[in-house]
This record gives C-alpha cells, structure tokens and sequence, in this order.
C-alpha cells in the first residue's frame, strides 16, 4: 500500500467514524430538534456525489468512506424526516 492511500484511509476512517455518535444517539433517543434538515439534506447527496466520483474514479478510499458515511448520513435524515412528520400538526377537518 502506497503513502497516499495509507492517509486516503485514514482520513477517511476518522471522518467516518466522526458520524457513528451522532448516528447512534439519534436512533436512541430520536431527538432531532436541534438538526438541520437543510443541512443533512444538502450534506447527504454530497456524501452520494463523492461515492459516485469515487466510483468513477475506482478510488476505493473515497468510495469506502463515502458508502459507509452515506449510511449513516441516510439514517439520521431518515429519522429526522420521520420526526419531523410526527411533530407536524394535522390539518383541520
């Protein structure tokens, strides 16, 4: 394994990892009220964008990190979305 990949992977492990707490207290407690859901929106399809562009790099440091982040990314807009749902008021009759 060359240099570069060794810091590909690296950086990528971290950054992933990064997500893990975040990913894990939302589906325990399912508090999202101080998430933006603009800002995991917009950040997830970015997250999809760099796995596609490490795809069609074959880089698998970046298509790696970005798989796994995507994941976890998806679940906590997943959850945020959802919660959000159940918080809307109904409509009146």
């Amino acid at each position: 394994m060359i240099l570069q990949d060794l810091l590909g992977y690296l950086a990528a492990t971290l950054t992933t990892a990064a997500f893990v707490p975040q990913a894990l207290l939302t589906l325990r407690t399912r508090d999202v009220r101080g998430i933006s859901l603009g800002m995991y929106g917009a950040f997830t399809l970015g997250v999809a964008l760099w796995l596609a562009y490490g795809l069609a790099l074959g880089e698998w440091p970046i298509v790696a990190a970005n798989a796994v982040t995507l994941a976890l990314s998806a679940t906590i807009l997943a959850v945020k979305v959802l919660e959000d749902r159940k918080r809307r008021p109904a409509p009146p009759a």
